[in-house]
């Protein structure tokens, strides 16, 4: 069962036994979560693994096979691609959908102004960089309002400067107006950088459901951030050959066994 969440206990999200198949694959197996009001939550998962499948339920964009879904009327989704509409300027695309008005287009000049890109509402969708579009795309859920924010890999596209600015523009935007958020993510720093919980999903089931508890603003050189990453890398099937250090922000690679030399001779 999906519906809308009716909950006095402050609780956003809550998911009991849910299931997923696809042919003769569970890809969801029996799944509980919980998030609560204002709460960031990171999901992590190796390709396939069924993360973009609980987004797109959650999102009202798939359907559950079994279990229990309860959540907000009110949500909205940020994918990968900005997914603006092309013929429509930017103030246009934020407002999308909505009922027109001024009182619209002001909420929509608001939206933007937060994104900082109040001087781009008469732009069109194709002068903009890709973090702009972005941006914009952000500005277009939050004017909605959203009691659960979904987040599909929303900076996997940008180049690595732009994808940390984006990610301390979504932590602002997300500590002031204070939605449930998921996060479908790969990147474990990302995930420890952001969120409130971070979460593992293996086998159609969390593996991992984790508080951060790293001071924030959260530095990857911190010990506290180093040792949570590789517990989170650990859980993921990664398994960095030493441990990590401050100056060494990445988990290192495990150097090749030596192959034994061949023994040639008549036969």
């Amino acid at each position: 069962m999906t519906g809308p969440a009716v909950t006095t206990d402050g609780t956003a999200v809550r998911i009991r036994g849910l299931r997923r198949v696809f042919g003769d694959r569970a890809v969801l197996d029996g799944l509980e979560l919980t998030i609560r009001r204002g709460e960031f939550v990171a999901l992590l998962g190796a390709s396939g693994s069924g993360k973009t499948t609980l987004l797109r339920i959650l999102g009202a964009l798939d359907r559950a096979d079994g279990g229990e879904v309860l959540v907000p009327r009110a949500r909205t989704v940020v994918f990968q691609e900005p997914r603006l509409v092309p013929s429509k300027k930017v103030l246009a695309n934020v407002a999308v959908a909505l009922p027109r008005g001024r009182a619209t287009r002001q909420r929509a000049r608001t939206a933007l102004t937060e994104v900082g890109l109040d001087r781009h509402a008469d732009a069109w969708p194709a002068t903009l960089s890709g973090g702009e579009a972005q941006r914009v795309a952000l500005a277009r859920a939050l004017v909605r309002a959203p009691e659960l924010l979904l987040l599909d890999e929303p900076f996997a596209a940008l180049d690595a400067l732009t994808r940390l600015k984006m990610q301390d523009l979504v932590g602002d935007l997300c500590r002031v107006h204070r939605p449930a958020v998921l996060l479908v993510t790969h990147d474990v720093d990302e995930a420890v950088r952001l969120a409130d919980r971070v979460c593992v999903l293996r086998d159609g089931q969390l593996v991992t459901d984790e508080p951060v508890t790293v001071d924030r603003p959260r530095d990857p050189g911190d010990p506290a951030f180093a040792s949570l990453r590789r517990r989170l890398l650990t859980d993921l099937g990664v398994h960095p050959a030493t441990p990590l250090s401050p100056s060494s922000p990445h988990p290192p690679l495990t150097p090749l066994t030596p192959l034994t030399p061949l023994t040639t001779g008549a036969h």
